[in-house]
């Protein structure tokens, strides 16, 4: 018999420094606006995302300077290292168990490179066994929060009763480039943030813990220049286009109601959304798609506006505050990255 998934437990974490909107404002001013003449008009968006605080892995000065791979990289590894330790600590400690108990590690990021990849760094760091599985992904960007740990979901089904680990981190403030002073680098830096996740599952008969009933994928044809990474000399540079909410309300409801159609479910059989608050735009477009289901998407609206934009990371955030509020009831997860593609998954809490 093949058992759903069960998310045993989930822990997040953050880097230690807190930026505020304003002061994010003030660097964008200082670095950018000698460079750009229009950029008294960009300043609203800082307003207009529907942040307050962000948090970031290096401090404020650090950004200030000229970067090249190897500084940013190193900075990657570090700070995913540490962000990745204490949200995995905490998620195993949750779940009454320790990293030896563990079978396979999935791991998301797109934000930075690693070789060897960030869960073998970590296998002596915090003691799994040298046996575990592991699975990095790399390129899923905002949707590797939903896809990551859909892929962990299959892989617990098909080591039935057995541990496995899902991993995410992004650290988009690394991408922050000071040399190119544009529009989308500006959005950018007014948007993005920092910060990690785990959660453990394990698919079994015992216990009555949120579970993993499905996942699912959809890439649109043509859409490949949507959003994505652009490979600099200095690092990567953003790419997202101004249609985004505009696709979300043309395409995405379709793609989503045929997902719920196969799992015979319809948006008024949802009791809530579990959301990646990608910014005010996009949350705006999810909330008209995605009527009459509503439930969730304040909680969608809090991480963004305390945590900024995490990429993958951030979905996970929203599942958080959801399983800590008492909902109960079938959700439905999703979260859009490059392709360009919407993930989803049915989460029953």
């Amino acid at each position: 018999m093949t058992h759903t998934p069960r998310i045993l437990s989930l822990a997040t974490a953050l880097p230690p420094h807190r930026l505020g909107q304003d002061e994010a404002l003030g660097v964008a001013r200082a670095v950018f606006g000698p460079r750009m003449r229009d950029f008294e008009r960009l300043v609203p968006v800082f307003a207009n995302t529907g942040i307050e605080t962000r948090h970031a892995v290096m401090p404020i000065d650090w950004y200030m300077e000229p970067r090249g791979w190897p500084e940013r990289t190193a900075a990657f590894r570090d700070g995913a290292l540490a962000l990745l330790e204490e949200a995995a600590g905490r998620a195993l400690a949750h779940a009454g168990l320790r990293p030896q108990d563990v079978d396979a590690i999935v791991c998301a990021s797109t934000t930075g490179i690693a070789t060897p990849s960030l869960e073998a760094l970590l296998l002596e760091r915090m003691g799994f066994r040298p046996d575990t599985v592991r699975l990095p992904l790399f390129g899923l960007g905002c949707a590797g929060g939903v896809l990551g740990l859909t892929r962990a979901g299959q892989i617990a089904q098909a080591m039935a009763g057995r541990t496995v680990l899902f991993l995410v981190v992004e650290l988009c403030t690394l991408a922050f480039r000071a040399a190119e002073a544009t529009p989308t680098n500006v959005v950018a830096s007014a948007l993005f943030a920092d910060g990690a996740a785990a959660a453990v599952l394990r698919a079994d008969a015992e216990g009555e813990e949120p579970r993993l009933v499905d996942g699912a994928e959809h890439t649109w044809p043509g859409t490949q220049d949507v959003m994505g990474w652009r490979v600099e000399d200095d690092g990567l540079g953003v790419i997202f286009s101004q249609s985004i909410p505009a696709l979300i309300r043309n395409r995405l409801e379709s793609v989503l109601d045929g997902f719920l159609d196969r799992r015979r479910l319809a948006r008024g059989d949802l009791v809530g959304l579990i959301v990646h608050p990608g910014g005010a735009k996009v949350l705006h477009a999810l909330e008209e798609v995605c009527t009459p289901v509503s439930a969730g998407l304040e909680d969608a609206w809090a991480v963004l506006r305390r945590c900024g934009n995490m990429s993958a990371a951030s979905v996970l955030f929203v599942l958080e505050r959801r399983i800590a509020s008492g909902a109960r009831g079938p959700h439905l997860m999703t979260a859009l990255g490059p392709g360009f593609t919407a993930a989803m998954a049915q989460v029953d809490l």
